[in-house]
């Protein structure tokens, strides 16, 4: 079974991110760069399903500039096979990204997609399900465990009233929440052996795939900052400032 993992190069989550002095974005100049949080779980999972046997090869790809090489080859030090770059100097927008990796799936036929539910530097949580929407698959979001077995993946999934498991067809693309797994550090070695192994790079312009921006950014500001809060000292006084000062009661 082959396991395609999209990786996503984005802001450490550990900086904080400021605006840009003309309000067009976030300043991301000089800022430390890392793969994204809920990508990095993907991997893990995928790695392990790996070592479990049920998987026999894990594919990373990314979509960016030619500095995401760097998160490829963290995804090959975590345990990947190879990494297939495709470069372009903008950013893309979910629907493009999701058509990009639709050419890849073409490609590769991957049995089973694993990527994270969101990325933290824009929080769209949209790119799994309009992959899985363009490719017809079925898709199981937000899993906090994955069994696979006899074609069939079994995804529990947290909801609002608390845990829902599913059971879907494979090939199917999954998005992996937080409670998945924890990702394992990179050993040296393993940093090592991962300069050698397979990174294909491909030119967006190359595949036919309309990747313009839908939509404009017309404004980014700081949000406003909170006011410092206060102890009561009962409960009536608590009742008081929540209906007379705060005024949601």
């Amino acid at each position: 079974m082959k396991i395609l993992v999209p990786v996503k190069r984005v802001v450490d989550f550990n900086i904080k991110v400021r605006v840009k002095s003309d309000g067009t974005g976030a300043e991301t100049a000089g800022l430390k760069m890392s793969m994204n949080p809920f990508d990095e779980i993907a991997v893990e999972e995928a790695v392990r399903l790996k070592e479990k046997g049920v998987a026999t090869e894990v594919i990373a790809v990314s979509i960016g500039e030619p500095k995401a090489q760097d998160t490829l080859r963290t995804a090959m030090a975590m345990g990947a096979d190879r990494g297939i770059l495709i470069t372009t100097e903008t950013s893309p927008e979910p629907l493009a990204v999701a058509k990009l990796l639709q050419v890849i799936v073409g490609r590769e036929n991957p049995d089973l997609i694993i990527l994270g539910k969101q990325a933290i530097d824009d929080d769209m949580n949209a790119t799994g399900q309009m992959l899985a929407g363009l490719l017809g698959r079925p898709q199981a979001t937000f899993a906090s465990k994955i069994e696979i077995a006899d074609g069939r993946a079994e995804v529990s999934r947290e909801i609002d009233g608390g845990v829902e498991t599913i059971s879907i067809a494979l090939p199917a693309i999954v998005t992996a929440d937080l409670r998945l797994n924890e990702p394992r550090y990179a050993s040296l070695p393993n940093i090592m052996k991962a300069k050698k192994k397979p990174l294909e790079t491909i030119d967006a312009a190359s595949l036919p795939v309309d990747i313009k921006p839908r939509l404009t950014v017309v404004s980014v500001v700081e949000p406003s900052e909170r006011k410092p809060g206060v102890k009561v000292a009962s409960v009536a006084e608590l009742v008081e400032k929540l209906r007379n000062e705060a005024k949601v009661i």
